[in-house]
């Protein structure tokens, strides 16, 4: 059973982009500028957008965080994000979710610049990724891919099923598990909370991906011997033997499945490392896409 490290091969891809800044810099070049508008206090979107900040530090990229209130109206935010949008020295930005209750989510996305939007979740880009066409792809499907990729999983022909149906996981990874080229060339199926007999579907997969968001749900027998499994569930887990008073705990049943695996992903330590580096990637791309446009 192979482990599928996402914070060793996370690292890997920081210091491949860390060279690349570093090339700019030799050449007196920008480098790559992400900002991150946060709304509110909520304590893990805080700490997602912290370490996102510290990433961009890490391998020298230009960052701004831009805080609001939590009250904040929702004609406020969009003009902060038409400024963002026009901001000329900003080459992508994201605005964390969830936003508060009074705050339309479509809305706020749909005003996000595409060729600024390196999160992938703007529709532009979605329908690009689903046409084949370049384009960001969302930081979790497209950190899952370069896992599977760097670890030489083979996809092509495979039954992935994915667990989980959300825009920002489950959907893009069941359009690009099924793309041509590789990874890809699978056949997949898609399943969700309204899915009858998931136990029977998910005991055929070769490759299973299960972004649900319940801990522990994929269990040993709704596994098949070899199967590759890519768990992206991240749940806080009351625990009061912890210092923290919670473990952090995937969709996986990780102890009893991985004894039948080929390939897994820890929670901690698989998918998540993967997603901040992914999205420093779609930075890059979209400093150089940005330089092309403007013919520098």
């Amino acid at each position: 059973m192979t482990i599928l490290d996402g914070k060793k091969v996370s690292n890997d891809i920081k210091n491949e982009i860390t060279a690349e800044v570093e090339k700019m810099k030799a050449k007196n070049e920008k480098v790559p500028h992400l900002a991150a508008v946060i709304v509110g206090n909520d304590g893990a979107s805080l700490t997602y957008v912290g370490s996102k900040v510290r990433s961009c530090e890490r391998v020298g990229f230009k960052s701004t965080l831009v805080k609001l209130s939590g009250t904040i109206s929702e004609l406020e935010l969009l003009d902060k994000i038409d400024q963002l949008n026009e901001d000329e020295d900003i080459d992508g930005f994201i605005v964390q979710l969830p936003l508060p209750k009074q705050i339309d989510t479509q809305k706020v996305i749909m005003r996000i610049d595409p060729n600024k939007d390196v999160d992938g979740f703007h529709p532009t880009n979605f329908g690009k990724m689903a046409l084949d066409m370049t384009s960001f792809i969302p930081a979790t499907p497209f950190g899952i891919l370069e896992l599977l990729e760097r670890y030489n999983v083979q996809t092509n022909g495979k039954h992935t099923v994915v667990i989980g149906r959300s825009h920002i996981v489950g959907r893009p990874m069941s359009i690009l598990m099924g793309r041509k080229g590789w990874p890809g060339n699978s056949t997949v199926t898609l399943t969700h909370s309204h899915t009858k007999n998931i136990t029977q579907i998910t005991s055929q997969a070769d490759i299973i991906i299960s972004a649900l968001g319940i801990p522990n749900f994929l269990k040993a027998e709704m596994v098949k011997d070899d199967a590759v499994i890519i768990d992206v569930g991240i749940t806080r887990v009351p625990d009061d033997t912890t210092k923290k008073g919670y473990v952090i705990t995937g969709d996986v049943d990780y102890e009893n499945v991985s004894k039948k695996a080929s390939h897994i992903t820890p929670v901690p330590g698989g998918v998540g490392p993967m997603t901040i580096a992914m999205l420093l990637k779609n930075t890059l791309l979209a400093r150089e896409q940005h330089r092309l446009r403007k013919g520098l």
